[in-house]
């Protein structure tokens, strides 16, 4: 069982990044994309260098807002939580925190359909409408094993490049967002392509959409996307699902 930690001292902006990435690992749980005890969202604190992650140990539907830890680009803890932090998660996050400014959430996960369409030659095929609203934008990183050397993180920012979401092949997925509802719905949409493609190929041979359509279909897409506020209604709908079950995670 979790060890229940006081309330830290902290600002009312951090307490506010706690209780909303605590929220976010429920959701996650709720949703089915938690892996055990492992995989990692991150979200970077207003703290030069400083950012929250899980920790190590809990399973997803054990995070609260307290116990989350927080620590600097090097891994060091910046406050007094008794948990560890895994390593793979710290070097794989804090490599992107640390040369991206606008990746401000970071979502890692293992999921069935995520790491299956991340296994096959072609990656995520645009066979689908969600499969369309990430043609062109998803990078790829080969597989090296564990991430827990850090000269793979040079490796890891070159592969990914100006895009934001990449599949770390024969791993899973990577999403990042300029807010943590931005990422949330970048890899809830991400996760339903791989689902739906895991489904249509199982049937027989898919439909390709054509490139010229693809392109009308983000430009319209975008018109309602673009915000700053992208995927906060979502999310918010999700943490009241989460709310009818354990509102613990407010702690």
């Amino acid at each position: 069982m979790a060890t229940a930690l006081r309330q830290p001292q902290t600002s009312a902006a951090e307490w506010e990044a706690r209780q909303e990435l605590a929220a976010c690992y429920r959701v996650f749980d709720m949703l089915g994309w938690s892996e055990m005890i492992y995989n990692h969202i991150t979200v970077k604190l207003d703290e030069e260098g400083a950012f929250l992650i899980n920790p190590f140990g809990l399973h997803f539907s054990e995070v609260t807002a307290s116990n989350l830890v927080k620590i600097d680009i090097d891994g060091n803890k910046l406050d007094d939580n008794p948990y560890p932090v895994n390593l793979a998660g710290f070097v794989q996050h804090a490599v992107f925190h640390k040369n991206l400014p606008d990746a401000h959430c970071i979502m890692h996960t293992h999921t069935t359909a995520g790491m299956a369409v991340s296994s096959v030659e072609g990656g995520l095929r645009p066979i689908n409408f969600y499969a369309c609203n990430f043609a062109g934008q998803i990078a790829y990183h080969d597989f090296e094993g564990v991430t827990v050397r850090s000269e793979e993180g040079e490796r890891l920012v070159a592969n990914l490049g100006a895009k934001r979401m990449m599949f770390l092949r024969n791993h899973g997925i990577l999403v990042m967002g300029r807010t943590l509802p931005e990422a949330f719905v970048k890899h809830w949409a991400l996760q339903r392509a791989c689902e739906i493609q895991l489904a249509t190929l199982s049937m027989g041979v898919p439909l390709e959409i054509a490139p010229e359509v693809v392109a009308v279909h983000q430009r319209d897409l975008h018109r309602t996307s673009a915000s700053a506020k992208t995927g906060a209604a979502d999310f918010a709908a999700m943490v009241r699902k989460v709310d009818k079950i354990d509102t613990g995670w407010r702690d």
